[in-house]
């Protein structure tokens, strides 16, 4: 009886905490919930930072050479900026996530991502290529791995569109139909 008693007092205490928590939850308690189940709890919006660049941008990315400048990402230069950071920043940027990247160890060192000098001379296709088929395939570096299997087209066209945006100088296409990205992706 007494250890029943101990349960019981435990199971009040606990509901009492929930009852008070939820009166000063700012965000919503269970992920499970839908959002009608909980009309006290409500998440507050975030309105700070460079998160809302522009109207219709799906990201941003910070440039490289001006920490002052923010450039906004559509929906697949975002998707380019997320496959970049998880396979390119290794070797094609001086720092990473983690710290310093790899570039200074690979011989002849690749060029950085952002390297319009470099990479603006390239069309869309020539760099489609370079990453699906790898450096030694088309003639450049055997260090460049080829992706062509690990990645989709549409993911290799959404890098390729995340590098013209991160481009200095910036890139400046010659035709709207010379060495076009052709797709219907919602924009």
């Amino acid at each position: 009886m007494k250890l029943l008693w101990i349960y019981f007092s435990v199971l009040v205490g606990c509901l009492g905490l929930a009852v008070l928590g939820s009166r000063s939850f700012t965000t919503t308690p269970c992920w499970c919930w839908s959002g009608d189940q909980h009309v006290v709890l409500r998440a507050k919006p975030h309105t700070g930072g460079n998160e809302y660049v522009a109207y219709g941008s799906y990201g941003s990315e910070v440039d490289w050479n001006s920490p002052d400048r923010t450039l906004p990402l559509g929906y697949e230069q975002a998707q380019g900026k997320r496959i970049f950071y998880q396979q390119c920043v290794w070797c094609h940027a001086d720092t990473t996530p983690a710290g310093p990247s790899n570039r200074s160890n690979v011989t002849p060192a690749p060029p950085l991502m952002n390297d319009g000098a470099v990479l603006n001379g390239e069309s869309d296709t020539s760099l489609h290529q370079i990453i699906a088929l790898g450096g030694s395939a088309v003639g450049k570096s055997a260090m460049m791995p080829p992706y062509g299997a690990s990645l989709t087209q549409d993911e290799i066209d959404d890098l390729i569109l995340y590098l013209r945006v991160i481009a200095v100088p910036e890139y400046h296409k010659a035709s709207s139909k010379s060495n076009g990205i052709w797709r219907t992706k919602p924009s």
